[in-house]
């Protein structure tokens, strides 16, 4: 037996060797950085600079694309191949034998190396799972079907004051969009011209409407894109929208997280305003690359670190939560920075399926609900149908807040994210299955217009300097003797409280982390909301 045994192992013994693994190059530096800052048309749309420089966010040397001279040299050495890149990073996925990727630290440009299979990466050199990453499959406007879904959150209300998603641009990463193209429900976006791009970062092409093997993309747009005329409306169907496969439906692998983060460093670059995100990531095919729950801790996985990097940038991600149930929330989901969608039925119950937050999380999760448990949807031959799952219940709210920030598109993603927060149902009182609860957008609008009047009629305090290091001053108008301020980090975590008036008009902020907050300032039965940047 142990003869049998030993030459069994001889002759796997080449096989283990030649084993493939997946990992992320990180190169030193970047060419022509300060040249490219200095002229951000040439590394950035204009639309993307707008809004950057609309929203106070820096062009930096993250904007700037790898070096092609790099990457060439890395598809050159043997036993290699290159599959994805990203300039938030400044690194390159490949996939080879571990030999081959151990050797490419020995080139000068190469800062790190780090291995999928994490085990890998103790010994190199330089230094309860869910199953299914597509959450959810398919089980004046009339809205038809589609009515309860949107006015579950008041969206509705937004679209009746003509907020409906124009001007505001989303790019949807997923699995497939078959049939958009030729979708009858689809012919009122594509009139109008509201698909301003895709691409396939699977397969390298602009086709992401034939010859892909899931249809999830086309269910998941349906929810915000689609009109039936009186059967159903999406909840940003005057939205535009860029449509990117991210996801390899036939696989499991973690280049697809790289496929992410290079789709969403393509959508910043365009100016898009909100990701959606229907897709969560913790098991893979082999077991070594897969991430345990306590990975789900905000800052371990490759696409969660990408989506804190995309919140910084400006985006705005809408990434639901996970089909897992108790195992909790999926890859991108935890992030601290991202707005996690989980799902409650018709009735606003919470649905088993929908993942809880756990005590790995930085910050409350799922952050808020909507309606996940048999949606409506539409499929890609053209019926309207119903489905189960996070996927969906990320579209719809994500639409709707789309529609929101059509309203206040000054406002940073930080400023709708708790906006969208503070107005959900159980906003005092969260939990780990609905998070803050179901949103109100009707409440959220009216907040944030009686604010927005009141600051142009100067009849409000102000505070100063902003940014700030010490210590901020509060300025009061002649209508206004004091006033109770509520500070918030950008999360949505609370961090203090402050009466203040005349006479006592400053607060101590030195304690403070440096970073952006969010000051509650409320006056009589008026709240506003400011962004307070701490150096």
């Amino acid at each position: 037996m142990k003869r049998i045994s030993f030459v069994f192992i001889l002759f796997l013994l080449p096989l283990f060797i030649q084993a493939q693994e997946d990992a992320w190059v990180f190169f030193s530096d970047k060419e022509n950085v300060d040249a490219s800052i200095a002229n951000p048309i040439s590394i950035l749309t204009q639309k993307a600079i707008d809004r950057k420089n609309r929203h106070g966010v820096a062009i930096d040397a993250r904007d700037v694309p790898v070096n092609e001279n790099y990457i060439s040299q890395i598809k050159n050495s043997e036993g290699l191949t290159v599959l994805a890149k990203s300039k938030w990073f400044n690194a390159v996925h490949v996939r080879g034998t571990q030999t081959a990727i151990e050797a490419l630290d020995n080139l000068n440009f190469v800062a790190d190396i780090e291995f999928a299979d994490r085990s890998l990466n103790q010994t190199k050199t330089n230094q309860q799972k869910t199953k299914s990453k597509l959450e959810g499959v398919l089980a004046n406007f009339n809205y038809g079907n589609a009515a309860n879904q949107i006015e579950m959150f008041n969206g509705d209300v937004l679209h009746a004051q003509d907020y409906t998603g124009s001007g505001v641009t989303l790019a949807v990463m997923d699995a497939g969009f078959p049939n958009v193209h030729i979708m009858s429900s689809f012919q009122r976006l594509r009139d109008a011209k509201n698909i301003h791009g895709t691409y396939d970062f699977v397969n390298r092409d602009v086709n992401v409407y034939t010859g892909t093997s899931s249809s999830h993309g086309t269910l998941v747009l349906s929810d915000m894109a689609a009109y039936v005329e009186d059967e159903f409306v999406g909840t940003a169907p005057d939205a535009s929208y860029y449509l990117f496969i991210t996801e390899d439906a036939a696989s499991e692998t973690p280049v697809e997280e790289t496929y992410w983060v290079e789709a969403a460093e393509r959508a910043d670059s365009l100016g898009v305003d909100i990701i959606n995100t229907s897709l969560g990531y913790s098991d893979f095919d082999g077991s070594k690359y897969d991430y345990t729950q306590s990975d789900m801790n905000g800052a371990t996985t490759f696409i969660t670190r990408g989506a804190n990097i995309a919140f910084e940038k400006g985006l705005l991600m809408v990434t639901s939560a996970g089909n897992s149930g108790n195992f909790g929330v999926t890859a991108p989901a935890d992030a601290p920075n991202v707005l996690s969608i989980g799902a409650v039925d018709a009735s606003g119950n919470y649905v088993s399926f929908s993942s809880v937050g756990t005590s790995h999380q930085p910050t409350q999760k799922p952050d808020v609900v909507a309606q996940g448990g048999l949606s409506y949807v539409i499929n890609e031959f053209d019926v309207i149908g119903r489905a189960n799952g996070t996927s969906f219940s990320a579209p719809i709210l994500a639409g709707g807040i789309a529609c929101l920030w059509q309203a206040f598109p000054d406002m940073t993603n930080a400023e709708i994210m708790q906006i969208v927060r503070t107005s959900a149902s159980q906003y005092n009182n969260p939990d780990n299955f609905l998070g803050y609860g179901i949103p109100d957008l009707q409440i959220a609008l009216n907040t944030a217009l009686s604010n927005e009047d009141i600051a142009q009629n100067n009849n409000i305090i102000s505070m100063y300097p902003n940014p700030v290091d010490d210590v901020l001053y509060i300025a009061f108008t002649s209508e206004v003797k004091k006033a109770n301020i509520a500070i918030y980090d950008v999360l949505g975590k609370y961090i203090a409280s402050y009466a203040v008036s005349n006479e006592n008009n400053s607060i101590d902020v030195s304690p403070f982390s440096k970073g952006i907050y969010i000051a509650q300032l409320q006056t009589n039965d008026v709240i506003k909301t400011l962004k307070i940047i701490k150096q």
